[in-house]
């Protein structure tokens, strides 16, 4: 039976930096542990966890798109969790929540039946941006709600605050375990963790049926795959695209740099090689080589509805073959 697997919630705003904190957490992940990562996005297309692929060696990762998981912790969400512990049987579970969501709701939704003695769950990691902190930016409601609640606040991108800075953010802020770094740097040995539970009546697994994993076909390297997905006032379009298509870093710059958007990412097969990038509005674009070779996948999260065909016909001018 699967049972008291410790499990680690991450959460906090878009871009500040969940998925760099599992990268940096992959690298330090002790040899005999199995991990299981569930990843929630806002869009459809799946990035983060291509993301995370070349650092995804001994790591099992699942991915529940189109949505926060708060809102579809329903059929979706219990065929990602339910597959990943089934195939993988992972001996730690991190779970990374969409920027969007409600984390003190999904942490109760993951403390209680049918995960309930299934998972360990340990005290709420929220991830913050300490310059936007410093800058006055406010935090969305869901995000102050659960800040209470957090076992450890990790305040990212804090390399260039002063002890001034540093003491106005945390006075601001409950009186819970705070951390400061940069590029989401730190420990593993530093996660807030509780004491496993002793075997008591663990709920059983809800038996879901998975539909089976799809694979995208093309039928030429033109046909190219477009998924789009609005909730509230914020809207997402991406695209997924043949390996075989090459986009040219420069044009795909000047392209991204002609959007508005409040979040990009993508990674995709340039004419140096397969690249990745994750960037927010203001902050240099920093491309990174990847691991990722399936397909290329690019996507952007708007404040406005996207206009499908316009957007798609000017990406298509990024590659270096159109």
């Amino acid at each position: 039976m699967i049972e008291n697997i410790p499990t680690h919630l991450i959460a906090g705003p878009l871009g500040a930096g969940k998925t760099t904190l599992l990268k940096q957490l992959l690298r330090q992940r002790p040899g005999g542990e199995k991990w299981g990562i569930l990843i929630n996005e806002f869009g459809q297309i799946g990035i983060d966890a291509a993301l995370l692929e070349s650092d995804a060696q001994g790591v099992a990762l699942a991915e529940v798109p189109g949505g926060c998981l708060c809102c579809v912790n329903g059929l979706p969400f219990q065929v990602g969790l339910n597959r990943l512990l089934r195939k993988a049987r992972p001996t730690r579970v991190f779970i990374e929540a969409s920027g969007l969501g409600h984390p003190f709701k999904l942490q109760q939704q993951l403390a209680a039946p049918p995960w309930q003695g299934v998972l360990a769950l340990q005290p709420l990691i929220m991830v913050l941006d300490a310059g936007q902190l410093a800058s006055g930016k406010p935090l969305a409601e869901s995000h102050r709600l659960a800040l209470p609640e957090a076992g450890l606040l990790l305040l990212n991108k804090s390399a260039d605050l002063d002890a001034v800075a540093k003491q106005s953010i945390a006075s601001s802020l409950p009186a819970r375990q705070i951390l400061w770094c940069d590029n989401a740097d730190i420990s593993f040995d530093l996660l807030p963790t509780t004491m496993t539970p002793t075997r008591n009546e663990a709920t059983p697994l809800p038996d879901v049926a998975a539909p089976p994993d799809m694979p995208v076909l093309w039928r030429t390297t033109q046909d190219w795959h477009c998924m789009v997905q609005s909730m509230d006032a914020h809207h997402s379009i991406g695209w997924r695209v043949h390996p075989n298509v090459l986009f040219d870093p420069e044009a795909l710059q000047s392209w991204l740099a002609s959007q508005r958007w409040i979040r990009a990412k993508g990674v995709v097969h340039t004419t140096g090689g397969w690249m990745a990038f994750n960037a927010l509005p203001g902050e240099t674009i920093a491309w990174q080589h990847s691991g990722w070779n399936k397909d290329n996948r690019i996507e952007l999260l708007t404040a406005q509805h996207p206009d499908q065909a316009a957007l798609q016909n000017s990406l298509r001018a990024a590659t270096s073959n159109h």
